[in-house]
């Protein structure tokens, strides 16, 4: 199950195979029982994951679907109370088989907002860092990618693919509990790389971004989404505690100062092509995910506000080429 040589096949193919050296013991120890307290649980929800013949996996759905065959209620019933206890489930949606996998962002609404900016994904190389469950880099196979590489450090999320990608059956991508600075040199390697939801997460943004830079081939694509600070000029604000609840978001850039950023990283022809303010119809509580979510983050009495007094969150989506 947590295997990882079908990967490194793929890297050798594609060649990459300098990989499998450096980061062999690194997932050895990354899967590891001790790995985490919950993993002997995880383990066994994916081990107790029935096969079902036949299955088709449409992957440019809003919701990455498996479906086949008519599966009998008493089955559908034992699937979804294993997929349950793999919760939260973050991003999505999800259909399996007839389940309804309703994760707590509505990941369909921002690839809709991004797949007619990018450039095609067909027999592109493709890093989604900070992929989560796997949502995007499902959709970029559905767009005909060669390979999608997505990296997560959070293990949850590695064996909730685990268990989609039982019933999808999708070669060729990968998720991986890994974290952007623990990749080997990626020698320029992607075509396209994907960072949605993780720069404001990291306490030296130029660093990530320059990362970023190393992983991509020349006049390789950036696709990036993050926080931004409304208003014009180049201003980043720093939240003292937290921010919607978060406490681990460092850094919301205008988007002049974003754009700064990413040339001083040495990225050119930048695009701003979106600026969505986040609702509580894309991010929200759910059955799988039934903690708090956008709505406690914000103000009760103005919405417009998180309840620490600063702008609501407003998510920018840039592209821009390698040099």
């Amino acid at each position: 199950m947590t295997d990882c040589n079908d990967f490194f096949d793929s890297l050798d193919r594609a060649g990459l195979g300098s990989w499998r050296s450096p980061l062999s013991p690194l997932l050895q120890n990354r899967f590891a029982d001790s790995a985490h307290g919950d993993i002997s649980k995880w383990r066994a929800v994916i081990a107790r994951l029935p096969d079902i013949a036949d299955t088709t996996a449409i992957l440019n759905s809003p919701a990455v679907t498996a479906e086949g065959p008519s599966v009998d209620a008493a089955l559908t019933n034992e699937v979804r109370d294993l997929l349950l206890q793999l919760k939260p489930w973050r991003k999505g949606p999800f259909n399996i088989h007839g389940i309804n996998v309703d994760a707590e962002w509505r990941s369909d609404l921002k690839w809709d907002r991004l797949k007619n900016e990018i450039a095609p994904l067909a027999d592109r190389r493709i890093l989604d860092v900070g992929c989560g469950n796997g949502y995007y880099a499902l959709r970029m196979m559905g767009g005909g990618a060669q390979l999608v590489v997505g990296i997560d450090p959070m293990l949850l999320y590695v064996f909730q693919f685990l268990a989609l990608n039982h019933f999808l059956a999708v070669p060729s991508v990968y998720v991986l509990p890994l974290r952007l600075r623990e990749l080997p040199d990626a020698q320029n390697f992607f075509d396209t790389t994907f960072s949605m939801g993780v720069l404001y997460h990291q306490r030296e943004p130029l660093e990530h971004l320059a990362e970023l830079h190393a992983t991509l081939r020349p006049g390789g694509e950036l696709v990036l989404e993050t926080l931004i600070l409304p208003g014009a000029g180049s201003l980043v604000s720093e939240p003292e505690d937290c921010y919607a609840r978060m406490r681990n978001v460092w850094h919301l850039p205008t988007a002049t100062a974003l754009e700064e950023w990413l040339r001083q990283a040495g990225f050119r022809d930048i695009r701003l092509v979106d600026v969505t303010v986040t609702t509580v119809d894309e991010q929200r509580s759910t059955e799988w995910m039934p903690f708090e979510s956008l709505a406690e983050a914000l103000d009760p009495d103005d919405p417009s506000c998180t309840i620490e007094g600063l702008p609501a969150p407003a998510r920018a989506l840039v592209i821009c080429k390698s040099r």
